[in-house]
């Protein structure tokens, strides 16, 4: 019966039945309906919650989350995440968590052209669009490209304005990975959002073209509950 209530919550969701913010009937209305115990509407209520669908007020009820705002999600590195956010006229805000060195990894490393004996840096930052997280972008870059990075990392909000400091002027990627995962405790704190929402994924190479030098390899996790995300190859 979880499955059921869950199910049919769903198809009033997709079909548009409920609206955007409205509140759901109560768990006792849940109870009388599906003719099950008040736990079993409580459990797919629950699951409901966890996949970013509905959300609770204290002492008012759950509803129906609210109307996804909707991003363009470029593909390409041609140009920075916060340039592009600007130019579509986002409230995007930047916060730098943090910069850290990370154990050897065989393909990471050879992503980025990396010897085994070079100190490669992850600088992670989260996007806010609105006042909303939206995303954690992670950069790994090497010491051996940029020897002042071990520095210069926590305090980067954009790779592409460091880049363009250090001379770096003209960008451009391999290729971009698509992939779905689940958000760690530690990203569901950053993000705000809970364990069983989805993340896309998407993984890329930034390559400077005057020199053909590959620049870093990014990791970008996005929410998918809050946003509704229009793919554009640029």
């Amino acid at each position: 019966m979880v499955t059921q209530i869950i199910d049919d919550i769903m198809h009033q969701i997709v079909s548009k039945t409920m609206k955007h913010g409205e509140k759901l009937p109560s768990e006792n209305e849940l109870t009388t309906k599906y003719k099950v115990p008040r736990m079993t509407v409580r459990n797919a209520l629950t699951k409901l919650e966890e996949r970013g669908y509905i959300y609770s007020v204290q002492g008012k009820g759950r509803y129906l989350k609210e109307a996804s705002t909707q991003i363009q999600l470029h593909l390409t590195g041609k140009t920075s995440f916060t340039d592009k956010m600007k130019e579509a006229g986002y409230d995007l805000k930047t916060e730098n968590i943090y910069c850290e060195k990370i154990a050897y990894d065989e393909q990471l490393f050879e992503n980025i052209n990396a010897n085994k004996e070079d100190n490669v840096y992850k600088i992670a930052r989260i996007r806010y669009i609105n006042g909303e997280p939206i995303a954690i972008h992670n950069s790994y870059v090497s010491d051996s490209t940029f020897p002042k990075i071990s520095a210069d990392g926590p305090k980067i909000e954009s790779m592409f304005a460091y880049y363009r400091k250090l001379g770096y002027n003209d960008f451009a990627s391999k290729k971009s990975l698509l992939s779905i995962t689940f958000p760690t405790s530690n990203e569901q704190q950053l993000l705000a959002c809970k364990s069983m929402v989805p993340l896309i994924v998407v993984e890329s190479d930034c390559i400077d073209v005057a020199s053909n030098k590959v620049l870093e390899h990014t990791t970008i996790l996005y929410r998918s509950d809050k946003f509704k995300y229009d793919i554009t190859m640029d």
